[in-house]
């Protein structure tokens, strides 16, 4: 017998226990590299960002969105997703804190309705697409063993 589906709502409290661990790592690290180092706003919030992201990918592989023990195909291509849609992210969040920034609201506060748009935004991309089991079109079928002939 396999392993029971997670009902929605335990995954979606569960999503936002990871996306809380992504926002407040990252947060964390914006302070650090923007107000204590000085750093520009672009460099500060995409390292801010690399951090918050590994700690949010290992919790949704590894918890969130996890089924069982995965092949190394679909490692690379789970991995390979999370950076694509991690790159679009990037630019997002960056635009949508500068274009408040530049409207008169701190890079804090925008940290905050950038935080409110993600947590949307990426349950849909990360359970349909970047994390989504997609069973094998053989794995319905039976497979008949054939004996070999000596």
């Amino acid at each position: 017998m396999g392993r029971r589906t997670k009902s929605i709502q335990t995954q979606i409290v569960e999503y936002m226990v990871a996306g809380g661990a992504f926002f407040w790592s990252g947060y964390v690290a914006f302070a650090l590299f923007d107000a204590v180092l000085g750093m520009p706003l672009f460099v500060a919030k995409q390292l801010a960002n690399l951090i918050g992201l590994t700690v949010n990918y290992i919790l949704e592989d590894q918890w969130v969105f996890k089924k069982g023990k995965s092949k190394k195909q679909y490692d690379r291509r789970r991995t390979s997703r999370y950076v694509i849609i991690t790159i679009i992210n990037f630019g997002i969040d960056y635009l949508i804190v500068a274009n408040l920034k530049e409207v008169g609201v701190s890079p804090y506060i925008g940290q905050f309705v950038s935080a409110g748009f993600f947590t949307v935004w990426n349950f849909v991309w990360y359970k349909y697409w970047v994390f989504a089991h997609h069973p094998s079109r053989k794995k319905g079928k039976r497979t008949v063993k054939r004996k070999r002939k000596v």
